[in-house]
């Protein structure tokens, strides 16, 4: 049957030494559950002669000193404070020297709100947690400028997952095996009036597109402004790589030849030429040779282009990427400025399907035209064009497209201060085939178009 807690009978708690009152269950100061006392021995404890205490063991113990001779209760010793001895009374191997006696010390007032130490000198909170414990990862506080001792930390690049762990150059953290992004996952650039921006896409493993943008003058002094998008083929070898030589390679051809003189139109053909030389190149490198396999290409890309003058606009392509036409008023209609190389523009072409047919066919994509060793007779497509008002240029890869595929469909998608906001204008786009979905790269520069000086038809 259950009990009652029996009542204190000794005059002061086991565990902090607090007096107790007749009748206490508990101790008041730390609440130890005095039912749980034993009952006093019947023998008497061992008496000191002399101030020391005789063991029969022959041990010398410390002394243990209830108060100090004046009835204040004697400091506590810490565990380093006395000399360690086995129980034959031999000093144990390495136990450091019990250190000098030093003069009482008056003690640091506590802070507000700490609970008070107990007459005894036991503390009734817990001890002081250390500020901070040891991490099994690296620190992440600690970057490439030193490590916690002020030392210099190792070169590489810090983990964007974790925050910790160094990246590998195979761009893969050390610590929690996070693949690190790579830098042309997302791209932005803005030059001047133009500007565009390249994303992976939400399915692509790497992003395959580049681009270019750029602004120049020419000779008479009026700006210029450029923009090059170049999509790589995925069926071929290194598609990332074409991209980028003939977009960075198409780019400066433009910028350099258009200060000289050279009409914009022919400096676009000359540009695609030199474009596809530098791809052409790349299925002679060594790196090409080690990954090509006898059922894959050469590496291969389309690319597609815009020179943006006083009054005059110059595209310019090969493949199935495109330039549209927006104009600043709405109310005018939209155009797409560009036929793609592709099996659906042929079948289109032909008079064999409509455009909605075509497009929904599986191999509607398959492109006709590109830039690669491996490539047809290279057929560069340029023309210029002369709008009678303001507006903006879009040059995209199908990324874009696929998602406004109409003329109407992308001048809708294109925010109204696209002219004045390229670099907006931009990330709206690619948001735009994003939240359709994100297939595949997308890519898009946008080139405004000022008002021209005088209305003119197409050149």
């Amino acid at each position: 049957m259950s009990q009652m807690p029996q009542q204190a009978a000794v005059p002061k708690c086991p565990s902090c030494e607090e007096p107790l009152e007749s009748g206490d269950r508990f101790c008041g100061a730390c609440g130890y559950d005095l039912s749980v006392v034993p009952a006093r021995p019947e023998d008497g404890p061992t008496q000191a002669v002399g101030g020391a205490v005789h063991a029969p063991d022959g041990v010398d113990w410390p002394v243990a000193r209830d108060s100090d001779g004046h009835g204040r209760p004697a400091p506590a010793h810490a565990a380093a404070e006395l000399p360690g001895t086995d129980s034959g009374g031999s000093p144990l191997p390495g136990s450091p020297p019990a250190p000098p006696a030093a003069p009482p010390a008056a003690p640091p007032s506590a802070p507000a709100g700490a609970p008070e130490a107990s007459a005894s000198g036991v503390r009734l909170d817990r001890p002081d947690d250390p500020d901070e414990y040891p991490l099994q990862a690296p620190d992440p506080r600690l970057t490439a400028e030193g490590d916690a001792g002020g030392r210099p930390a190792a070169a590489g690049k810090v983990c964007v997952a974790c925050r910790a762990g160094r990246v590998d150059d195979d761009g893969y953290c050390e610590n929690c095996g996070h693949a690190q992004p790579r830098e042309r996952d997302h791209m932005e650039q803005e030059s001047g009036p133009v500007a565009a921006v390249s994303d992976r896409g939400l399915r692509h493993h790497r992003n395959e597109d580049a681009f270019s943008v750029g602004c120049t003058a020419l000779p008479d002094g009026a700006p210029a402004t450029v923009a090059i998008v170049c999509d790589g083929v995925s069926s071929a070898t290194r598609p990332d790589d074409a991209s980028l030589a003939a977009s960075r390679v198409a780019g400066e051809s433009l910028l350099a030849a258009l200060p000289r003189g050279t009409h914009p139109q022919q400096a676009m053909h000359d540009a695609i030429l030199a474009a596809s030389r530098a791809v052409n190149a790349l299925a002679d490198e060594p790196a090409t040779a080690r990954e090509q396999a006898p059922h894959q290409n050469a590496p291969a890309c389309t690319l597609v282009g815009a020179v943006v003058t006083a009054g005059l606009l110059v595209v310019g392509w090969v493949g199935d990427s495109r330039v549209y036409w927006v104009p600043a008023d709405r109310a005018t209609p939209p155009a797409r400025l560009t036929e793609d190389d592709s099996w659906a523009a042929q079948m289109v072409a032909a008079g064999l399907m409509s455009e909605a047919e075509a497009y929904a066919d599986e191999r509607a994509h398959a492109i006709t035209g590109w830039l690669g060793a491996d490539a047809y007779e290279l057929e560069p497509h340029t023309a210029s064009f002369k709008p009678d008002r303001p507006g903006v240029v879009v040059v995209c890869t199908d990324g874009l497209w696929n998602y406004a595929e109409s003329a109407q469909e992308m001048a809708e998608a294109v925010p109204l201060d696209a002219a004045v906001r390229p670099l907006h204008g931009a990330r709206v786009l690619v948001g735009h085939a994003l939240d359709g979905g994100g297939h595949d790269n997308v890519t898009v520069a946008l080139l405004p178009f000022p008002a021209p000086p005088q209305g003119a038809g197409s050149a």
